[in-house]
């Protein structure tokens, strides 16, 4: 059982706590890293781009904690076993996992190339991935019996049909992400491991340089709140899902999209 907070004093506090982040060295992954290293917690960061992860752990450095980055392929099993053996021998343990890692792809089905090279692509990064990291970390944070928190990052191009481009492969990994989340969340609580979503909208990320040019005033302006999302308000909302005020939170996908989803 996971015990409730009983005073708001460190209620959001991440202070000791070991964060394995997917994708942290860029964009969305990286404006969450910094969330959550601002409130206290250590950071590993796992990517491809171990240069540009680099940068991103000097960053890190300001806010006093323990930051380091490993090489990952969340597609590849062995490569993610790897990894994870290294946070864990270099962190000693495992209390947080962001399964943030991902790639996008707008193209229509009917012109990929016959080997559905696209759609492949984005199906094993962004949820075959999700499972790898998730398989691999709640072995570990289930043996240790401290419990965890996990949280996969999707999208609300999960829960719908975004109009002006098409991106199938993207919308039904994301879905799957969705409910992924929810059957992790029963499966692993009883080794009191909590499962969240985060379903982020439009949000100024490497991602965002997909969208054509002329969508983007059509977007400003069916979201609610008049303008595209920053990586560090999803950062924000990782950090609560991760601290001590969400202990009774688990099984939710919660939207972050300025209230694109209400006019769609």
């Amino acid at each position: 059982m996971i015990s409730p907070i009983t005073g708001m004093k460190d209620a959001f506090s991440l202070a000791g706590k070991n964060a394995v982040i997917t994708g942290g060295n860029r964009g969305l992954g990286f404006g969450i890293a910094r969330a959550m290293a601002e409130c206290g917690a250590n950071i590993a960061i796992l990517c491809r781009d171990i240069r540009k992860a680099e940068e991103a752990v000097a960053e890190l450095e300001q806010f006093g904690g323990k930051y380091d980055r490993f090489a990952c392929d969340v597609t590849d099993r062995a490569s993610v076993r790897k990894a994870v053996a290294e946070v864990e021998e270099a962190f000693g343990s495992i209390d947080i996992l962001v399964n943030n890692a991902g790639v996008s792809c707008t193209k229509a089905l009917l012109d990929m190339d016959e080997e559905l090279t696209d759609w492949y692509k984005v199906v094993n990064t962004d949820l075959n991935g999700c499972v790898h990291m998730t398989y691999e970390v709640a072995k570990r944070m289930r043996d240790a019996g401290k419990g965890g928190c996990i949280i996969n990052i999707t999208s609300n191009a999960g829960f719908m049909v975004n109009h002006g481009q098409p991106m199938s492969p993207y919308s039904c990994a994301k879905a799957a992400m969705n409910h992924f989340t929810k059957c992790m969340a029963v499966e692993l609580g009883e080794y009191d491991i909590r499962v969240n979503g985060i379903a982020p909208g439009f949000t100024n990320s490497e991602l965002s340089v997909h969208i054509p040019p002329e969508n983007m005033s059509y977007i400003n302006t069916q979201t609610v709140a008049g303008r595209f999302g920053e990586p560090i308000e999803v950062g924000a909302l990782a950090v609560y899902l991760a601290s001590p005020a969400a202990a009774q939170v688990t099984g939710t996908v919660q939207v972050i999209d300025g209230g694109y989803m209400l006019r769609c």
